[in-house]
């Protein structure tokens, strides 16, 4: 394989008058790992666009092994060996993997035929190459993100790919899957595979990556060897302003029991569930991927059925059978999936905020245009959403933007109990730090909150307790100055 370097000097773009990139510097040595990084909206997507052909940059050169090159479409430089790996993965999910690998260039046989043999073979040893199985006889569709990820990233390699982009490629990954990831990633940098790596989460990114590189508004800020920096000079470099602290210090003191679950249970996905959350507290939810944090909150709030167990709130029995049931007694949810679950992308940004809320915005059954207006804005800018204005849709949102339209829809709801599902899932440091700020302010004001995590770092940075789950289990729950990452992990693997 011939290795690719890449040089790309002074990009330039703008969209209308919004300039985006002013002159954006990047270089992508054969057989590197390099971390792009930068607060959402900083340019990282459209710099990566340039350089695959689906956007022209208006000023500025990308060198391909010395020589300048100009990419016409993304299939132009495909076929020069770059490819890019969304975060929407692009399978079709009705063909099995196997011919997922071969949507184009299927070997024939001599009579014309697709020559299915010959697939297999050349698959498997691609596989073998790079130290992966995949079920190439399943349907795509049926396979997990991971398996997904993995047959995409296998059929750019069989095309001969000497440089992979990876957007955010752990977001929808199990542990398991993750780590062969990252395994695969070492493998073709051993081969000469370069790899652009897109992420906010800092542990990969120090982990796996050689190089770092921080966007911040549309220009290269720094370019380090990962060694010779820090997780702070990072921070500092992304948001243009020191962070001493990743999490603020918690001063609210939690009041009386809110909340109770009871020997919650639903066979198969979890069993006995038992926990309270008490007034002003934010109660951390741990565990490995599959474990059943996200089904027990589902049920909890009634999307999903549960079979036995029963709840309380402020010490009397509800019945919880549909989220309106919830949300009639206070609770929001802030769903794992906030572009399927949480918002209505083609609704303006105001709507979806006043969405919960209509019922109190309405005159008997005529809804107060004005009110519902004042009373969006009014969250739009208390939770810091960037939009040039609130009749927008929320699909033209960042995805730190869109959340924090999720939590402002339920937070104008004035909520008793408040469950977030992976609130930072996805998004950038400063819009983590704005989340969290948040999170504070509405415990001060005594809402209950339930985080579910999988970054240990955010749940012990700002839980007060944190309840361990291990196979559909509560393993166990541990106060925040009893919490470390070490005890987290062996309840959450099923130690004592």
């Amino acid at each position: 394989m011939k290795y690719m370097d890449i040089n790309m000097v002074g990009i330039c773009r703008s969209f209308g008058t919004n300039k985006v990139l002013g002159g954006v510097n990047l270089h992508i040595r054969p057989g590197e790992v390099h971390a792009l990084m930068g607060e959402n909206g900083a340019g990282k997507s459209t710099l990566m666009n340039i350089l695959t052909g689906i956007h022209k940059a208006d000023a500025g050169t990308i060198l391909v092994d010395g020589k300048e090159v100009t990419f016409q479409n993304n299939k132009d430089a495909e076929e020069h060996g770059i490819a890019f790996i969304h975060q929407e993965l692009n399978i079709w999910p009705n063909l099995s993997v196997l011919e997922n690998l071969f949507p184009t260039n299927q070997p024939r046989t001599r009579l014309g035929l697709i020559d299915f043999k010959e697939m297999r073979r050349r698959a498997e040893a691609k596989c073998k190459e790079i130290g992966i199985e995949l079920p190439l006889d399943a349907i795509a569709g049926e396979c997990s993100v991971g398996q997904q990820q993995m047959t995409e990233i296998t059929r750019n390699l069989m095309l001969d790919a000497k440089t992979v982009i990876m957007d955010e490629p752990t977001a929808a990954l199990t542990e398991r899957e993750t780590d062969s990831l990252f395994a695969v990633m070492k493998t073709l940098k051993n081969n000469g595979v370069s790899v652009i790596y897109i992420s906010h989460r800092m542990e990969e990114v120090f982990n796996n990556c050689d190089t770092i590189t921080v966007m911040r508004d549309g220009q290269t800020i720094s370019t380090r060897p990962t060694e010779e920096t820090g997780m702070d000079q990072i921070v500092n470099d992304m948001v243009g302003r020191v962070m001493s602290e990743y999490y603020p210090v918690r001063t609210n003191v939690p009041g009386d029991e809110v909340f109770r679950v009871e020997n919650f249970t639903q066979p198969g996905v979890f069993r006995d569930v038992s926990f309270s959350v008490r007034k002003g507290e934010i109660l951390g939810v741990a565990g490995l991927m599959g474990a059943g944090r996200t089904e027990i909150m589902r049920a909890i709030f009634g999307v999903d059925p549960h079979e036995s167990g029963k709840l309380y709130l402020e010490g009397k029995e509800i019945i919880i059978k549909k989220p309106l049931d919830a949300i009639n007694h206070g609770f929001g949810f802030i769903t794992e999936n906030r572009k399927s679950e949480g918002l209505i992308l083609d609704f303006s940004i105001g709507k979806n905020i006043a969405l919960p809320s209509e019922e109190r915005l309405a005159k008997g059954h005529v809804i107060n245009a004005k009110a519902e207006r004042d009373f969006s804005e009014e969250l739009s800018h208390r939770l810091g959403v960037k939009a040039q204005s609130i009749d927008l849709a929320a699909s033209t949102l960042s995805g730190g933007n869109q959340q924090k339209v999720v939590i402002a829809k339920w937070v104008g709801m004035h909520p008793k109990l408040l469950i977030l599902d992976e609130p930072t899932r996805g998004i950038d440091i400063g819009a983590k730090k704005d989340i969290y700020d948040l999170m504070n302010e509405l415990t001060a004001k005594g809402v209950s909150i339930i985080m579910v995590s999988s970054e240990l770092p955010e749940v012990i940075g700002m839980s007060d307790r944190i309840m361990v789950i291990h196979e559909g289990r509560v393993a166990g729950i541990v106060d925040h100055k009893d919490a470390t990452q070490t005890r987290i992990m062996t309840l959450a693997t099923g130690g004592e």
